[in-house]
């Protein structure tokens, strides 16, 4: 099932199949993720955290469900690959400024 998706998030998981710096250009300079009880804070950490997690893992990410939370657009996706407990369905809470993303939240 394909969903429509706000451009900022759209290029997101565009970029996601990339690499850690065009994942990082989605972002504010100033922007954050939090993964796995981690925070990464700013453009070259957010490049740091895609580049040790495509190191890791090789993985697939299927958006199915999108929903609008307390001010931010949550994004429900299967993550497949080769890591423990997959697949699982992940929730992406982005939280947008402009055409970029301010604050990714990443959990079940």
């Amino acid at each position: 099932m394909s969903i429509a998706l706000p451009q900022p998030i759209a290029d997101y998981f565009a970029a996601d199949k990339a690499d850690g710096e065009a994942v990082a250009l989605c972002f504010t300079e100033d922007g954050i993720v939090t993964d796995e009880a981690r925070t990464h804070e700013g453009q070259t950490a957010i490049a740091e955290w895609k580049k040790e997690a495509s190191g890791k893992y090789q993985y697939t990410v299927n958006p199915f469900s999108i929903e609008e939370k307390e001010g931010k657009t949550v994004v429900t996706s299967k993550v497949e690959g080769d890591f423990p407990g997959s697949p699982v369905d992940l929730r992406y809470s982005f939280t947008l400024n402009g055409n970029r993303i301010a604050r990714l939240e990443i959990g079940q």
